[in-house]
């Protein structure tokens, strides 16, 4: 990231009221700092032109200096999609629901800008998950992703048979709903309601959670993240599953198909407020020590 910033792309539902009214202040207060503001031109926008740069979205990556995405988790995780590959950093206002990635609040948003844009916020650098779908064909799918990657039945009231290997060693047989393959990041997501562990962001290392296995002693597992995980679907009538990396399907998974979950190379920067403190945010977040003595 260079400075000072003088590309900034912006990313939300902007037809969320929420996210509407930060964007309507937000945009002025960077033009009057001499940045140019870009908005894909996907995203409906009714704002005016003068500044204002629309470009495709698959081409933000490649020329914002900064990206601040606007909304909830799913926004910044969005964002994170589209400049993951370009080294470009992600700095999250929360106009969403629970903010454990965008964890600058609106009545903050003005400072924090200007920090960003002068190089003053604190840099947290988080590593990515590199999936990749290998079909029967030899058709290959690859996708990247900060939080997750989900493989889970697409049949409702009928579980998936599969296999997990690590390293091409063989982990188990399992039977349920499908498996979270979570980053550090992503361990206070999906992961989490699969009864998977709280990671501390910088660990090296992946959770492997089954989602709502038929064997109880099935549990979630944290491994290498020097690991790589396979699974495989087993043969079974109508077998068929779905993946996700962040909520964004990557394809259907059938029996004869391979997925393939490992770390990778390239690695995401978010931006957070001087000060910024993992575990006060999960205390805020998930309410512990509500009801008892409070430091």
């Amino acid at each position: 990231m260079g400075f000072p910033v003088r590309l900034c792309a912006l990313v939300g539902r902007f037809s969320d009221p929420r996210v509407a009214e930060s964007v309507s202040v937000l945009i002025p207060h960077l033009l009057s700092r001499q940045v140019k503001v870009i908005v894909s031109e996907e995203t409906a926008f009714s704002g005016g032109t003068a500044g204002i740069l629309r470009m495709p979205e698959k081409d933000i990556g490649t020329q914002a200096d900064l990206v601040i995405a606007i909304g909830g988790d799913g926004t910044l995780l969005y964002a994170a999609g589209l400049v993951a590959r370009f080294k470009v950093p992600l700095l999250g206002i929360n106009r969403g629901r629970l903010g454990f990635l965008t964890d600058v609040m609106p009545q903050n948003m003005f400072p924090c800008i200007d920090a960003a844009l002068e190089g003053r916020l604190q840099a947290d650098e988080r590593p990515l998950l590199a999936a990749c779908m290998t079909y029967a064909s030899g058709r290959v799918i690859e996708a990247l992703a900060l939080n997750d990657v989900v493989m889970q039945k697409v049949v409702t009231g009928r579980m998936l048979d599969f296999e997990t290997y690590l390293g091409g060693t063989h982990v188990n047989t399992h039977a349920g709903d499908g498996l979270v393959v979570a980053t550090p990041t992503g361990s206070t997501a999906y992961a989490l309601s699969c009864g998977g562990p709280i990671v501390e962001p910088h660990l090296d290392v992946l959770v492997v959670a089954p989602i709502c296995p038929h064997t109880l002693s099935d549990r979630p597992i944290v491994v290498s993240s020097r690991s790589e995980v396979e699974v495989k679907l087993l043969e079974r009538p109508d077998t068929r599953a779905e993946v996700t990396c962040d909520g964004t399907v990557l394809g259907a998974l059938e029996p004869g198909d391979r997925l393939t979950i490992k770390a990778a190379t390239e690695k995401i920067t978010l931006l957070h407020p001087a000060g910024h403190d993992y575990y006060a945010l999960l205390r805020s977040k998930l309410h512990w020590g509500r009801g008892s003595f409070e430091r």
